[in-house]
């Protein structure tokens, strides 16, 4: 053979190749991405299995001897229905469409429950209590994972952004939601079988982000016009600030960098405080750095001095001529105070640098200016807030999707759509703190709430899907509280949902953090939830639920309430606490209450005759202590409607 020929050969034999590779991905069958190896199939459901494909292909779908064939639609789609399983595996299902078949491996089929809502949620166990033993413990492989990617759309979407299905062990178990894992993993206890977590959350997300569009009344073509409008801002947003990085070297080594006479010349100016974002450097998350000088005489730098660097979004480091003086880990919105002995100070200048680290979000020293400040022992704060010195150290991501969890249907549209019409077994939710920035804001959530909870049955054509939530825990929101609380509001508006069939609440005033919007304690969130599923989604005859009000009458100086509880109980002994009066003036004043068999009688000197009586009724309740035979927390009440 020559040389020609043979090259001619091989170049015919490539073209075929590259023909068949083209006609075998034209017709590959396109599965939604939670169909993949390790999944977990709906127990006792007719198993959906759905996807795109060319038009008029025939696509045949087998699990263990079932079959089910369908033809794709004109626009590709197809959807097949195999028989329903028993808890089981694991299976191999096999996806054909006469040209490029797919196998689909270690196949579980068990209970499914979809995961959802903000950062408390979302949060890891890496960061949560006992972090360290739990993950060791995480050793079930039949609890897995799959997390849906942070991502929105304009219009509502056929395909996740990504995802893998992820057995439990320790090597991966730490980026598990943790509150979703711990509920599995009593599910596992107690039911038997397999348990899927499907984690759909994000962070900071409003309600609105979550629901479509026509149940919020808003047009489903502005909405996706809106959207391509914001990614056209956020792609020049992005290239202004790839441009301002430009001028550095990225990763840098940033050891050293807190020394007071480090050359700075490089690092640019940044308005503080300010958030990052909007200094030029908007949608990077990652480190950077800051850099300013106060002044002193030779007698206050003797005497020491109380710095304050405002808030640090999420965790900093900061040193005073290259002693550190404070660091605070994960507290985005928390303004840092911090003590300055003399021996780290000195007469004349004196240089502040701090070292952030933002893991998502805004980043950077934000907040009032007027927590920005030095002051000299015995002496008048003077103000830091102005220009100050930054340079980024480590870019870990850049993009702009900061916001798109506050616009409505964005998340949806991404990140709960493409899941239909997967079978789930119910939907565990925890999301509100977003919602409740005023009165107004948290009194809308009443309807909000129902609504969402009315389409997602909807849509995953299960009305009475179970539906289970977890009540705003305590936290000092630092706005207003006692009876103005929007958190208060907002946990009134989440209890209103119950109305519905097939929900529960889970009742968290008492295993907050009043200094942590994110408290750590995701072990006692997960039992709660799961004696929710047990008696919502399972039908077991069990206590799932703390006190609930169910009547309030007045007469003779006190209110008298009435309850729905298996017993009624003080926690830890003591006093009970936590109840307010008030009389026809609506002003409520401090009472004390005292069990009566199955009534709690409150009484005030302050209120001759009660009108109104309010338990719990604050941003931070911790001091509410009514609880069940069983000790499960009575949910925060008002019998006035003021």
């Amino acid at each position: 053979m020559t040389r020609l020929h043979s090259i001619r050969s091989v170049r015919a034999a490539l073209l075929l190749l590259g023909l068949w590779l083209t006609t075998a991905s034209a017709h590959a069958v396109e599965l939604p991405r939670v169909f993949s190896d390790g999944m977990v199939l709906q127990r006792d459901r007719p198993i959906i299995v759905w996807g795109r494909a060319d038009a008029g292909a025939r696509i045949e779908v087998a699990l263990e001897g079932d079959r089910a064939r369908a033809t794709a639609d004109a626009d590709g789609a197809w959807r097949v229905a195999l028989p329903a399983r028993v808890a089981g595996g694991p299976f191999t299902m096999r996806i054909a469409d006469g040209v490029a078949p797919r196998e689909l491996r270690d196949v579980l089929v068990g209970d499914v429950w979809l995961a959802s809502g903000q950062s408390n949620m979302e949060w890891p166990i890496a960061q949560s209590a006992d972090a360290e033993a739990e993950i060791a413990r995480a050793i079930d492989p039949l609890i897995r994972h799959f997390k849906v990617p942070k991502s929105w759309a304009g219009e509502p979407q056929w395909q996740l952004a990504g995802g893998d299905w992820v057995a439990s062990s320790p090597a991966v178990a730490g980026n598990f939601s943790a509150v979703a894992h711990f509920f599995a993993r009593e599910l596992r206890r107690s039911q038997g079988v397999p348990i899927g977590i499907v984690d759909s959350t994000w962070g900071g997300s409003s309600i609105e982000a979550w629901m479509d569009a026509a149940t919020q009344g808003i047009d489903g073509e502005a909405q996706a016009a809106l959207a391509a409008t914001l990614k056209a801002d956020d792609e020049r947003a992005l290239a202004q600030t790839h441009a301002n990085l430009a001028r550095w070297q990225l990763p840098a080594d940033d050891r050293g960098w807190q020394a007071a006479d480090l050359d700075a010349a490089d690092w640019a100016g940044i308005a503080v405080p300010g958030l990052w974002e909007g200094g030029g450097f908007n949608g990077m998350d990652g480190v950077a750095w800051y850099r300013t000088t106060f002044e002193l005489g030779a007698a206050e730098a003797g005497r020491g001095l109380t710095l304050g660097v405002g808030r640090i979004d999420d965790t900093d480091t900061t040193w005073v001529n290259g002693v550190e003086v404070g660091v605070t880990e994960s507290q985005y919105n928390l303004a840092r105070v911090y003590e300055v002995p003399a021996s780290a100070l000195r007469a004349g200048t004196n240089t502040i640098t701090v070292r952030v680290t933002d893991l998502g979000g805004g980043g950077g020293i934000h907040g009032p200016a007027k927590e920005l400040f030095v002051q000299p022992e015995g002496g008048a704060r003077r103000s830091l807030a102005g220009t100050w010195a930054f340079r980024p150290a480590q870019v870990t991501a850049l993009a702009l999707d900061d916001d798109k969890n506050q616009r409505a249907t964005l998340l949806y549209n991404a990140m709960i759509h493409p899941l239909q019409p997967l079978p789930v077994r119910g939907v565990i939710w925890y999301q509100g703190e977003a919602n409740a920035g005023s009165v107004v804001q948290a009194s809308a959530y009443r309807e909000q709430f129902r609504a969402m909870i009315r389409q997602w049955r909807a849509q995953f054509d299960a009305p009475a899907l179970p539906f289970l939530w977890v009540q705003l825990a305590s936290w000092h929101s630092g706005g207003d509280d006692g009876d103005t609380s929007p958190w208060a509001v907002l946990r009134e508006s989440q209890t209103a949902a119950l109305s519905l069939p097939a929900t529960a609440q889970v009742v968290a005033i008492d295993i907050g953090d009043v200094g942590d919007i994110h408290p750590r304690n995701k072990q006692d969130v997960g039992k709660r939830l799961a004696l929710a599923a047990r008696r919502v989604a399972y039908g077991e005859a069990l206590v799932h639920q703390g006190p609930v009000l169910q009547g309030a009458r007045f007469a003779d100086g006190v209110a008298i309430l009435s309850f729905d509880a298996d017993g009624l109980a003080v926690r830890g002994g003591g006093a009970l606490q936590g109840f307010r009066l008030a009389g026809a003036d609506h002003r409520f004043h401090p009472a004390t209450a005292s069990i009566d068999g199955d009534r709690v009688i409150v009484r005030s000197d302050a209120v001759a005759a009660p009108a109104a009586v309010r338990y719990a009724w604050s941003d931070a309740p911790v001091e509410a202590n009514l609880v069940d035979g069983s000790g499960l927390p009575a949910s925060p009440f008002r019998s006035d409607d003021w």
